[in-house]
């Protein structure tokens, strides 16, 4: 509940205007966005008047106090910056201009973000369950917000905006904890795998792994899908230890499609994809599966544990992108050649196990610190909306 500060409607103290823009063929426009919860207005890419073509459009100004009519109630409003000078939003948008005597669009902005709010635009949202609502520009013209004097919503805004700058701060050096953790890792194990390519022989992959690629059985062959094979693809491979996929495909499609069955005990690796920009992902197969032809499957022999060959990819992750190409649609690709080629040291099997060992312990450390993050994140995600509930009771 708010405090018991007097109401007025929006449309007395923040009106809706409307600046219609009729777009010329040749010229470029910028297209607003805004996000819900509360995160803020994003920018569309530019577009020519030729392609927005008879879609209605408005003009936006700084100050502005916008709402998206389909998710205002679930918290997408926003106010305007000198960043949006000149963009246009569509029909969709509604753009309020508060009366400066009266009211603060930031506290505006606040006040539809806190609980109380969110209701008030939910109640002038009719539609169906769930995101089938739209807000009507006549209710949220009703819509009776509560107002202190200016000074005091001035006031209330900027001890929010202090408050809701140290979560930011927070949440920022919570993120740069878990990047330095995971540094921390990484640099550890690789310079684990240092000592040992001073004691160990190295060997490159192509003498040590078996190379099996993958296949997409054909989409217009419906008795090749929804099996009881796993078809991994690199959406899969966000685990070092793999057992199923989110897709399968039926034991005639291994046999009649360029999808072959790869046996567990393999290591899988992504060979294209927008995923090696950044990370090398490999996985060990713990169950029979097939691949897709972004994939390779590494088999290797004898003389190199699974877990082991799997580690070392994770640990030289960086040497791993270093040998990754960029297509001409900036695609990225590793060269078979190239990745067989690459060498890693091979100590004998009981060094082998103890550098797993070793390794499983340092990801054990990280995963702890990002359990403890994410119970940190989830307690900051509940901080500014409490620091609204109190603005709202007058309690800031």
């Amino acid at each position: 509940m708010t405090a018991a500060w007097p109401k007025a409607p929006m449309r007395e103290i923040a009106p809706l205007v409307r600046r219609p823009i009729f777009p010329k063929a040749e010229e470029l426009y910028q297209e607003i966005g805004i996000r819900s919860f509360g995160k803020g207005v994003f920018h569309k890419a530019p577009t020519t008047g030729l392609d927005i073509g008879d879609k209605r459009v408005f003009a936006v100004e700084p100050g502005d106090l916008l709402f998206n009519i389909v998710f205002a109630w679930e918290g997408a409003t926003a106010v305007a910056t000198e960043a949006e000078r000149g963009m246009i939003g569509s029909h969709r948008f509604l753009t309020c201009v508060p009366d400066s005597t009266k009211a603060d669009a930031r506290f505006l902005k606040y006040w539809f973000a806190h609980a109380d709010g969110r209701e008030q635009l939910l109640q002038a949202s009719p539609g169906g369950a769930g995101r089938n609502r739209t807000l009507g520009t006549e209710k949220l013209a009703a819509i009776r917000v509560p107002l202190p004097p200016l000074a005091e919503q001035r006031r209330i805004v900027m001890r929010v905006e202090a408050l809701a700058a140290k979560v930011e701060e927070a949440r920022g050096l919570r993120e740069r904890s878990v990047d330095g953790a995971k540094t921390l890792a990484t640099s550890a194990a690789a310079r684990a795998l240092e000592d040992l390519t001073r004691t160990a022989p190295r060997l490159d992959l192509r003498s040590l792994v078996t190379v099996r690629g993958g296949g997409t059985p054909s989409k217009d062959a419906p008795h090749f899908w929804g099996g009881e094979i796993p078809w991994i693809t690199p959406k899969d491979m966000k685990r070092r230890t793999l057992t199923d996929a989110i897709d399968h495909i039926t034991k005639l499609a291994t046999e009649k499609s360029p999808a072959k069955l790869v046996e567990p005990g393999a290591v899988l690796v992504v060979v294209r994809g927008m995923i090696l920009a950044h990370t090398f992902p490999s996985a060990i197969l713990q169950a029979p599966a097939a691949i897709n032809q972004d994939m390779k499957a590494l088999t290797p022999d004898h003389r190199v544990m699974p877990e082991y060959l799997c580690a070392v990819l994770w640990a030289w992750n960086p040497r791993m992108l270093e040998l990754v190409d960029r297509s001409g649609h900036d695609t990225r690709k590793l060269n078979t050649d190239k990745l067989l080629a690459f060498q890693i040291p091979v100590p004998s099997i009981q060094v082998q196990k103890r550098v797993i060992a070793e390794l499983a312990a340092l990801q054990a450390k990280l995963d702890s610190v990002k359990a403890l993050q994410s119970e940190t994140a989830t307690e900051l995600d509940t901080m500014l909306p409490a620091i609204l509930d109190r603005a709202f009771k007058g309690e800031l």
